[in-house]
């Protein structure tokens, strides 16, 4: 190869790691947006709450202390974590949940490029766990398998999934809250 292909392929890797490193500092604002669409999506997907699912209502009290953290690079973390949760949650079977399907479908998309990029900037930074940080993680891990747990004893229902489409809703308006403050 002669100098001014190696020109060529530094100044694309120099290209690339600044684009890179810019969309990390504008994480938050970019983590601001997708969970704007994501809620619009989680609207769009149903309609109202069902009525007949009001009585089967369950808390499942999310873990707050997970996102209290005052290290971005920890919250970012259990954020990565949370979407990687809700993404395999919806991601099974829903022939009854009776939703949008194209709705569904770009929650799934803007969730699976959401936690690419978070993966991209973050994993980078987490490399050693603290026993805290892995507290974190069980938590969370409890938390989804609870919702996951519901889902399979009714049988994936109508309700059952309303119920965690509610719970999902909240767990991203939490999120919402946190990064508006980092």
């Amino acid at each position: 190869m002669n100098a001014f292909g190696l020109i060529q392929i530094g100044l694309i890797l120099s290209c690339t790691t600044s684009i890179s490193s810019l969309q990390c500092n504008h994480l938050p604002l970019q983590q601001r947006k997708v969970i704007e669409n994501s809620l619009r999506l989680l609207d769009k997907m149903g309609k109202k709450f069902p009525q007949q699912c009001l009585r089967e209502k369950m808390s499942f009290k999310f873990p707050t202390q997970v996102l209290q953290s005052r290290q971005k690079e920890s919250v970012g973390v259990a954020i990565e974590e949370i979407f990687q949760h809700i993404f395999c949650i919806f991601s099974k079977n829903l022939t009854l949940a009776a939703w949008d399907g194209t709705a569904l479908d770009e929650f799934q998309n803007g969730l699976y490029l959401q936690i690419e990029q978070l993966e991209a900037c973050v994993i980078k930074k987490h490399t050693h766990y603290h026993r805290s940080k892995e507290a974190s993680r069980l938590k969370l891990k409890k938390y989804f398998q609870k919702i996951d747990c519901f889902l399979k004893e009714k049988q994936h229902d109508l309700c059952s999934w309303e119920i965690s489409r509610a719970e999902m809703r909240r767990c991203l308006q939490l999120i919402d809250k946190v990064t508006r403050k980092l």
